[in-house]
């Protein structure tokens, strides 16, 4: 019996209930049959022994649970019959009011039983055993678990840590429909889902249709309502408050609701990389918005959605239905539809579509950058952008948000010096709030300078108490580190690792992260540019979080770690702090591999450049030259890469990683020497003490 997924696991675990057993599992490799190919004919089914394993029910010679009515079918709030509140001296540790006790006489075993008795081996005193000889043993672990208890459990079971009964948490400007009608603010969120209902009918994005005038067997979907307050960034004031209609996709059935889902976005790399362009330039930015952007595409099938609360209609809603006409939040490929609707739409209005990234246009001087429905316009002159924009009123409704400041949860604030920052004090907040760490000491680093405190599994160590929740910290860890914050990668790298069973010595660390964030809360990264090239600084950890005492147990301890990163201008444009997937045999080895993950970055955005060059942006005066600089600080990498020769120390090497050397022998890229104390990108691969560190994080983000 499937009981939904693992809260302890990924989303993919799912929890499996035994109908013989009455234990309940993690099961890693579960196969969904959505279309009952594999389902059993009625009477063929084991026979349902969860109840008695768990007791709630006592061991009778009743027929099988599929053939009569149990106790699944009782009111959750019923009391259970009283021959089962009968006290038993065999219990143990189990509750007073729970009893084992059963008929004297021997249980009738069913067809599948005589069968699975029949087939098995046993040993002398009956306790079967495997096809290899091997004796059965009952798991260590018994989950007595079922949701059906949840509603009449004890008051001391409660009271106690429930696997399955816990509180959930979430952001709480983020509510359904019943949540928002009962906030102080009910009626912002009531005059919000009027303006939704207004502009789908203005738009006539769907029909009202008679449910006998849909076809058979035509499923009817849900319509869920969407509720959330947005704040601004900076103050936290509610500017907005949305209410979002959208239809349940998880109803939809693939093959006949939707193929493919996949929907581009524009990656941060090719971002930073315009804007770093932007303030060389001198440009002009702009930031738009599309109004019910995937409302603009016509649905791709037919889709019928059931007319949800708050919509008014004449006669009885049961008997109508909403035909959707045009492409509707929620579907699994509504973003896919409104990528290619938008898509054709820009190159019927004269724009050209990168070939490098599917989500950057070109328009004569401009560029066009496209996130989901929230898109950033560059170009060198201001007229030409809003020509630019008066040609997409045209043909699209949108809002222009004027000068950019903020995107995606990232402050853009101009400095007077001409300077972009990007902060999220907002994210921080809220990481702060969930380690508690409003009042503690901050710290001068992110992790402790000491080499010895590496982190490995430490299997042997407490456990951690779960006072914050590990997984969600880390993902916000994630995107501040990928946005705004390169200087944490190594310490939140070394920390996501171990999500799914952290221990007290990790939660331990990513409070130390927090302390580090709480000296710095207002700090982002700073786009000063300098001399227009690329560089590249890469660096490589030779096994260094390998530990004897987790050597055997954790093999990954083995393997190098890379870090590299790649500046424009002198501005970050992509960074990294990863384990390297192959156990590298020397440290030559180890950056030669680190050099091969970081140039596999450059040639794309380097290729993004020249082609950004051939369609019009003038970058310099004279002509221009795309080219970039690798600095390492390892002789043998450095040799191995300038003078491709086989040696019997190299010759092993993964021919994938020798894909660079054409670049530099075409002279598009050049690789230099450059000391260990003044790799930038040795931040990415070790802790580092407070003084190297410092230095660097001010060559790297400018404070």
């Amino acid at each position: 019996m499937y009981l939904g997924h693992s809260p302890q696991h990924a989303r993919s675990v799912a929890l499996i209930l035994s109908l013989k057993t009455g234990l309940v599992s993690p099961q890693f490799h579960c196969s969904f049959d959505d279309l009952f190919e594999t389902a059993l004919q009625p009477g063929a089914l084991p026979m349902s022994l969860w109840q008695t394993k768990t007791y709630f029910r006592r061991e009778t010679t009743e027929v099988p649970v599929h053939t009569k009515q149990s106790m699944d079918s009782a009111p959750p709030n019923a009391d259970p019959p009283e021959s089962d509140r009968q006290e038993s001296e065999d219990i143990g540790q189990l509750p007073e009011n729970i009893t084992t006790e059963g008929n004297n006489e021997p249980q009738q075993e069913t067809d599948q039983e005589v069968i699975q008795n029949h087939n098995e081996v046993t040993t002398s005193n009956g306790v079967p055993l495997h096809r290899s000889m091997r004796m059965r043993c009952p798991p260590d672990r018994r989950d007595y678990i079922v949701y059906e208890c949840l509603a009449t459990e004890p008051k001391h079971i409660l009271e106690g840590k429930h696997p399955l009964a816990f509180k959930a948490s979430a952001d709480p400007d983020t509510m359904y429909l019943h949540e928002a009608l009962r906030a102080p603010d009910r009626d912002k969120f009531v005059q919000a889902m009027d303006k939704e209902i207004q502009a789908h009918e203005e738009g006539k994005h769907w029909q009202i249709v008679d449910r006998q005038d849909i076809p058979p067997n035509t499923p009817i979907l849900p319509g869920v309502w969407s509720m959330k307050r947005k704040r601004r960034i900076d103050t936290q004031e509610v500017y907005k408050w949305k209410a979002r209609l959208t239809i349940d996709g998880s109803k939809q059935k693939y093959g006949i609701h939707y193929w493919e889902t996949y929907a581009p976005v524009i990656t941060w790399p090719a971002i930073r990389l315009f804007l770093v362009l932007s303030i060389v330039l001198k440009w002009h930015t702009r930031q738009l918005d599309f109004v019910l952007a995937y409302t603009q595409a016509d649905v791709e099938t037919d889709l019928y959605m059931e007319i949800p609360k708050g919509f008014q209609v004449e006669g009885d809603q049961k008997r109508h239905a909403l035909k959707l006409i045009k492409n509707l939040y929620g579907q699994k490929q509504a973003g896919r539809v409104w990528n290619q609707h938008l898509t054709k739409c820009l190159q019927n209005l004269g724009f050209k579509q990168s070939k490098v990234d599917e989500c950057i246009f070109y328009y004569k001087r401009s560029i066009f950058i496209i996130f989901t429905d929230d898109t950033i316009l560059l170009g060198p002159s201001a007229s030409e952008l809003d020509t630019i924009v008066s040609l997409l009123q045209w043909q699209f409704q949108i809002s222009d948000e004027g000068d950019i400041c903020d995107y995606h949860g990232i402050q853009m604030k101009k400095r007077v010096d001409g300077s972009l920052e990007l902060t999220q004090p907002h994210l921080i907040q809220s990481i702060l709030c969930d380690l508690k760490l409003v009042r503690n000491h901050p710290k001068s680093t992110p992790i402790p300078s000491l080499t010895s405190r590496i982190l490995t599994q430490d299997s042997e160590g407490a456990d951690f108490d779960k006072h914050f929740d590990y997984r969600s910290v880390i993902g916000k860890l994630n995107y501040l580190e990928k946005s705004t914050r390169p200087k944490i990668a190594y310490a939140v790298h070394q920390c996501a690792r171990f999500c799914a069973t952290p221990k007290k010595s990790h939660g331990e660390a990513v409070k130390r992260i927090g302390r580090y964030l709480l000296g710095t809360p207002d700090k982002g990264l700073i786009l000063t540019p300098a001399s227009m090239s690329f560089e590249c600084w890469a660096d490589a950890s030779h096994a260094g979080e390998w530990t004897k005492t987790n050597a055997d147990i954790d093999p990954t301890t083995a393997k190098s770690r890379s870090g590299y990163i790649i500046l424009y201008a002198g501005c970050p444009i992509i960074w990294a702090s990863k384990l390297q997937t192959e156990i590298a045999l020397s440290s030559t080895e180890a950056e030669y591999i680190a050099l091969s993950q970081a140039l596999r970055e450059v040639i794309p955005i380097t290729n993004l450049m020249k082609e950004a060059v051939k369609m019009g942006i003038k970058i310099g005066t004279t002509k221009s030259n795309i080219h970039c600089r690798l600095f390492e600080d390892n002789t043998g990498a450095i040799e191995l890469a300038k003078v491709p020769k086989m040696r019997p120390r190299t010759k092993h090497l993964n021919i994938k990683y020798h894909h660079f050397r054409e670049h530099v022998r075409r002279g598009l890229i050049s690789v230099r020497s450059v000391t260990t104390t003044q790799q930038i990108a040795d931040i990415f691969t070790k802790p580092l003490n407070p003084t190297l560190f410092i230095q660097h994080r001010k060559r790297i983000v400018r404070w």
